[in-house]
């Protein structure tokens, strides 16, 4: 997973108001204490930094993978 796609569920998920406010300020056990940007900026991979905070935030399995887009052209 890139970074833009992180950034993409997460605002798919949480608006993007909300997500951006999580990214910052949640900090999660399951990052090492650190709030998801700062693990992203640390370089940990963004799919373990999203399914940290879909834990965090009891974010049910079948939302995790995000809206279905159709294929670009």
């Amino acid at each position: 997973m890139r970074v833009s796609e992180f950034w993409t569920l997460v605002e798919d998920e949480f608006g993007s108001a909300y997500g951006r406010s999580l990214a910052h300020d949640q900090v999660l056990l399951a990052l090492a204490d650190r709030t998801p940007l700062q693990a992203l900026d640390a370089g940990v991979e963004p799919k373990a930094v999203w399914l940290a905070l879909c834990d965090a935030m009891d974010v049910p399995p079948e939302r995790r993978l995000g809206r279905d887009r159709p294929p670009r052209r």
